[in-house]
């Protein structure tokens, strides 16, 4: 038999639960409230309306705020553990009768309406917070799809849209964390060398990009070019069938993609339209690394699908850069830059590093302030007609890239690419960069480069053949020991502490005539 005292006891622990599952809720309930199921308030104040008059809305509330508590006790397994596209385990979706519920809860002003809706209560993945919302159509279509197993391709022809739409919404309810995705599957190997680093970012991609070389066509005949071969003029349904697979790959790797139209000059392929159109139709973002070219054609890019950044290049000042490329191309570069920045679109400039322009770089960089988003430059790779040119000597190297980290802390179009720079940090205790491609050097790893005639090169500035994706698939072609090679890199770097953040440039020591596989770039000075 109960005492008073451990009556009273119960008594009060049943209310201050109430009050912890039932937060606001339970400030519109009689403080003598009787029979109510803890667990069920919303049943209990269904089953008595009377008490919920002045309220209506109290039956949904209550539901919402159980729901909370619920999805608050389950644990969320992260994209290591997850091994396939899923709902968050963590979610409860509910139709209610009121709008404004979500608002109410944090603010009792708010008068709810009478309106049928649907109420998500979520833990968003990698935190204990508690979201609750209300969904919009295109996130109650992702848990649809995914709760139901269908594929992206389907639901794009049930739909009587593109895949890229689908996996568009998808990819925004995981970003949302109303679905699960498995991390990357584009993995550096056990047996890449980690040095000091420590960061797993490092060493897993989220991107995948294909650079793209359409046509070798160009409108120019730069002095430095690297490849000017007379390569067979891709068919498009070639380019299509890539297109494809290149979605199937990246699928099934659980990274997202990137398409690098670049040549030649891409946009003097016949079919640029139709192709970059049927990329961005399959979800890809989308940038280009080409040449100055009118208004119209950007804006007939644009009506298709804004890119990521387009890329032109300049050689130093004027007199130097129309010597590399040609007459007047310095002129019409900066007037295509101006068009760039009115258009909305993100701009690039890149240089190629040379004795002759070493000194004019930080004068062009400070030119294109306000004018460029980003600026950088490439060590020459003295491979095919850039051969005929002068590299930087590499002992006055380290004093070029002092003077331009300098330059860079008062210029914020200048950014740090080469691998170099990461060295230079490490000795000085500055932060790292992610260097060439974001892991150092990433031939092979974060991107391939394909060629008009299917030839698939770990990087496109030096011969680094690894199959051909008009015979072979782009998987059978990434996890063969050619390409493996590439992403291993030097073995004169395997003992490096920064090795994930450098493995400096393979292009440069191929064209010092050095074994890429054994030797260390030339302008590397660790070991010196």
């Amino acid at each position: 038999m109960l005492t008073m005292k451990k009556l009273m006891s119960v008594v009060s622990s049943k209310v201050q639960l109430l009050k912890t599952l039932y937060p606001v809720s339970s400030r519109f309930l009689p403080h003598d409230i009787e029979g109510v199921d803890l667990h069920d308030l919303s049943g209990f104040l269904r089953d008595n309306p009377e008490i919920c008059l002045e309220s209506p809305f109290l039956v949904d509330l209550a539901a919402i705020e159980y729901a909370r508590h619920a999805v608050s006790v389950i644990s969320v397994p992260d994209g290591v553990t997850v091994r396939e596209r899923g709902v968050n385990p963590a979610l409860e979706l509910m139709p209610v009768h009121w709008h404004n519920l979500p608002a109410f809860l944090d603010d009792q002003s708010i008068i709810p309406e009478s309106a049928d809706e649907w109420v998500l209560v979520f833990k968003k993945p990698g935190t204990e917070v508690i979201q609750t919302i209300i969904p919009s159509g295109h996130e109650l279509l992702a848990l649809k799809i995914v709760s139901e197993g269908t594929g992206s391709r389907e639901a794009a022809s049930l739909g009587g849209v593109t895949v890229g739409v689908i996996d568009n919404i998808l990819a925004a309810a995981v970003q949302r964390g109303l679905l699960l995705a498995p991390g990357s599957l584009l993995v550096r190997s056990d047996s890449f060398p980690r040095g000091k680093i420590v960061d797993p970012h490092f060493f897993s991609t989220p991107t995948f990009t294909l650079q793209w070389h359409v046509t070798q066509v160009c409108d120019l005949h730069c002095r430095h070019c690297y490849d000017r071969s007379d390569r067979k003029e891709m068919e498009l349904s070639q380019g299509i069938g890539v297109l494809d697979d290149l979605y199937d790959f990246c699928k099934a790797h659980h990274v997202y993609t990137q398409v690098t139209f670049t040549g030649g000059n891409p946009l003097l392929y016949p079919h640029f339209n139709t192709l970059y159109q049927e990329a961005a139709d399959r979800g890809f973002m989308t940038a280009i690394l080409g040449n100055p070219m009118p208004r119209r054609r950007i804006e007939e890019i644009l009506a298709r699908q804004k890119p990521e950044f387009y890329q032109v290049s300049l050689e130093g000042l004027r007199e130097q850069n129309d010597s590399i490329r040609g007459a007047g191309h310095f002129d019409r570069t900066l007037d295509f830059l101006d068009l760039l920045r009115e258009l909305g679109v993100y701009s690039m400039v890149m240089l190629t590093l040379t004795r002759a322009n070493m000194d004019e770089v930080l004068k062009l960089a400070e030119l294109l302030r306000n004018r460029v988003d980003l600026f950088t430059f490439n060590r020459l790779a003295m491979v095919g007609e850039g051969a005929a040119l002068a590299s930087v000597a590499p002992d006055d190297f380290p004093r070029f890239l002092r003077d331009y980290r300098q330059a860079a802390t008062h210029n914020p179009c200048m950014g740090l690419k080469d691998n170099l720079f990461n060295l230079q940090g490490h000795e000085q205790g500055i932060p790292y960069g992610g260097g060439c491609a974001g892991y150092g050097c990433g031939a092979g790893f974060n991107f391939v480069s394909l060629l008009p005639d299917g030839e698939v090169h770990a990087c496109r500035k030096l011969p680094s053949m690894i199959g051909n994706m008009y015979q072979q698939s782009l998987e059978e072609i990434y996890h063969v020991l050619p390409a493996e090679r590439y992403r291993q890199g030097s073995a004169a770097c395997q003992g490096c502490e920064i090795r994930p953040l450098c493995g400096g440039c393979l292009a440069v020591a191929y064209g010092y005539g050095l074994d890429i596989f054994r030797d260390v770039d030339p302008y590397c000075w660790k070991e010196k």
